[in-house]
């Protein structure tokens, strides 16, 4: 029972982890927005999100890390969870060291006279954040995989 529970969160976790850095990919592009729009729009996200969804990141982390100790005997398994916790934690380190401090340049930023060098942080955090969507994606396709693996 305990394993079915663990499963669940692992899962649930991580789709709420990857789907809404998957929706800011999707949904955010910021290259066809105005100087003023992209400030403003980035402000509100950072907002939201800047605490939550590392807290929501790391919790996801350890509950992988769990569900491969609670699946250990089961290599493939354990093999699969540990690959996707690493995916997880290089997401979070991506955020941690490249975008956040980012989003701190950014909440300094006026909306109406944003610094000439916005469209270069601009495009090296969407870099990064693609590059997490990336991570984020695989990591939960891994742990889906492993929670609906036969035994």
């Amino acid at each position: 029972m305990l394993l079915t529970i663990v499963r669940f969160l692992n899962i649930f976790l991580a789709a709420l982890v990857a789907g809404t850095i998957f929706g800011i990919w999707l949904g955010y592009d910021p290259h066809t927005l105005s100087a003023s729009t992209y400030v403003e729009q980035q402000q509100n996200t950072i907002r939201a999100l800047n605490v939550l969804m590392p807290l929501l990141g790391f919790i996801t982390i350890l509950v992988t890390a769990l569900s491969a100790y609670l699946q250990r005997a089961q290599k493939a398994i354990l093999l699969t969870l540990l690959m996707a916790a690493v995916l997880l934690i290089a997401s979070g380190l991506i955020t941690r060291f490249g975008n956040q401090p980012i989003n701190s340049i950014v909440m300094t930023w006026n909306a109406s006279s944003p610094p000439v060098n916005w469209t270069q942080l601009r495009d090296q955090w969407w870099f990064l954040h693609m590059l997490r969507t990336f991570f984020s994606v695989v990591a939960l396709c891994l742990i889906i995989a492993a929670s609906i693996k036969r035994n």
